[in-house]
């Protein structure tokens, strides 16, 4: 019996040229009657970074910081998703798929995206990769590949044109 596919969990670094990976998130969702959820990872900065950034900013400066970044990253992604479906869905699907579910998380990109799919019980990651050639792959890996290599369900990777 072949697998359903029912939630997919997308991922992107909301890069210009992400847009390929979430084009391809949303056909899945169309062909399978699928939703989607919208993942965004903010990587934790080093304690040496931390600790500088502490030194110049109270507190209740820094902790208003963090939280208008958030709300601007949400409301990059909600944009992005609203101009998506209305720039990009053909005619009569935008009704029928419903719009994603926006998820930003913080921590390592690749423990957040495993984590996220299990915890959703997600049937297939999407994610793009700008990392083309073997030797940077084998060298700098990438986010993608150690997603793939690590995840317990299906990985779709999808190439994306260098920003």
């Amino acid at each position: 019996m072949l697998p359903d596919i029912k939630q997919i969990l997308y991922a992107s670094d909301l890069g210009e040229n992400s847009v390929p990976a979430l084009r391809m998130a949303v056909k899945l969702a169309i062909e399978h009657g699928a939703t989607i959820t919208f993942l965004h990872v903010v990587e934790v900065l080093s304690p040496s970074t931390e600790a500088l950034i502490d030194t110049h900013f109270e507190p209740e400066v820094l902790a208003q910081l963090r939280k208008t970044g958030i709300e601007d990253l949400r409301n990059k992604m909600t944009e992005r998703v609203e101009r998506f479906w209305v720039d990009e869905l053909p005619a009569g699907k935008a009704e029928v798929l419903s719009k994603p579910l926006v998820l930003i998380e913080k921590g390592n990109v690749e423990e957040k995206i495993l984590a996220t799919a299990r915890q959703m019980d997600v049937d297939m990651i999407v994610m793009g990769t700008r990392t083309h050639s073997a030797l940077a792959k084998m060298f700098m890996g990438s986010s993608a590949q150690r997603v793939m290599q690590h995840s317990d369900r299906p990985v779709l990777i999808v190439p994306l044109p260098a920003d």
